[in-house]
């Protein structure tokens, strides 16, 4: 498993997701990871297809650990223009490098501006501590 980390150039969602902005209207998102850790070893992600949209705050795909199945929950809306493709077969990944290799999908932003409602780094970090 992955050190604790919490990558300062990643916004974060209350949910315990993350984004990194990739232009002015691309985004990679994941989970962070506290929710991988929360989660344990993850043995299933199924993705959301290509070409599918997602909604702020509205669950889009299911990871599975050894010992519960979690939503995950979009930290921004936009089109799905790509997913990882090496999650489905080795879905440890997740555990194992969470903002790197265990991203889970990549948007075409449909509201730029909602990236002004995630917290930077130190914010989510005060919300796992307090």
């Amino acid at each position: 498993m992955a050190e604790a980390s919490y990558p300062d150039d990643l916004l974060y969602h209350a949910e315990h997701d993350w984004a990194r902005i990739d232009g002015p209207d691309e985004a990679t998102l994941g989970i962070t990871w506290y929710a991988q850790d929360a989660l344990g070893e993850v043995v299933f992600f199924d993705p959301p297809a290509v070409g599918g949209t997602l909604a702020k705050d509205a669950p889009y795909a299911e990871v599975e650990s050894v010992t519960a199945v979690s939503d995950v929950v979009a930290p921004l809306s936009g089109e799905i223009v790509a997913v990882n493709e090496s999650l489905p077969d080795n879905p440890a990944l997740i555990n194992e490098d969470p903002y790197g290799e265990g991203w889970l999908v990549k948007v075409r932003l449909s509201d730029p501006s909602e990236r002004e409602s995630l917290m930077d780094a130190a914010a989510y970090r005060a919300t796992l501590d307090g």
